[in-house]
This record gives C-alpha cells, structure tokens and sequence, in this order.
C-alpha cells in the first residue's frame, strides 16, 4: 500500500520489481529533450492538467517495458517508456525533474566522460545553457506530482 517515485534507475529498479525487463536503449539520451505525454497520462489524476510536453533533463543508456498492467505515461523520440504508473500509487519516471542548478553542475563535473557526441548527447555547454526558469518550471511539475501522488 506503499505510494513510491522511482526516478531514471529508481524506475528502471521499479520496472524490473513489477516485471518487466529493463536492458541497453538504443541510443543514450542525456541532455534537455522533450518528453510527450501520452493520452493516459492525461486522463490520470496524478499527471491531469499538466502540459502535453516537457523538455526536461535525461542522462541514462538503459530503457525498460512497461511492467504488466502499467500504465504507460510518457515517451520521447530516443526512448519510448519514459513513465508509468502502476495502480495509481507507484511512479516511475525514466527522466529527471528533480534537478537543480547545483545538482546538473555536480552531475557535468562528475559525468563529463559520457558526454559523447551522439544524436542524443549534448554538449557541456548546452546542458548547463538551459533557459533561466526551466528548471524551477519542471520542479513545480515534480511538486505537482508529488503533491497528488501523496493524497489518500
């Protein structure tokens, strides 16, 4: 009965729990790239109200399937699973909205080796040129998730 957010590795983990495999994506995707929400999404009270799409921050090489009876969430054109839900109280969101100025720094200083030109890499500059506000803005889609995951 527990309400869990599982965030990049944290839903891969959740993903695998419920069944599912998680393996190697197709290409790695770390930069600023939009995610869609899918029609599901919409309709649950978790995600409603929110925009269709987000640009928000990724860094991962593995993807996963839907676990069983998931609902599938969100998706981006390098990474189809990008979100699930799973009985309304389980979350799992391949992408990261709970970063800050400080923690995308940390991440660049600490990563920097895998920022590899690719299709779905960016460069150092671009990840830390990210528009004034876009961060806070996809922090407050977090707050908003969190706050509605939270409720009975």
């Amino acid at each position: 009965g527990k309400k869990i957010l599982g965030v990049c590795l944290g839903a891969q983990f959740l993903a695998a729990a419920f069944g599912a495999r998680v393996y190697r994506n197709e290409v790695k995707e770390i930069g600023f790239y939009p995610v869609t929400l899918t029609d599901e999404a919409a309709k649950t009270p978790l995600l409603a109200g929110l925009p269709a799409q987000w640009r928000v921050l990724h860094w991962h090489g593995d993807t996963f399937e839907l676990p069983p009876g998931a609902v599938h969430l969100a998706s981006s054109p390098a990474c189809r699973n990008q979100a699930f839900s799973f009985d309304g109280r389980v979350v799992g969101l391949q992408f990261h909205i709970e970063t800050t100025p400080d923690s995308l720094r940390a991440l660049v200083e600490n990563c920097r080796d895998e920022l590899i030109p690719e299709q779905y890499i960016q460069a150092e500059d671009e990840l830390l040129g990210y528009a004034p506000g876009e961060l806070e803005t996809i922090n407050g889609y977090l707050s908003t998730l969190l706050d509605r995951l939270a409720l009975p």
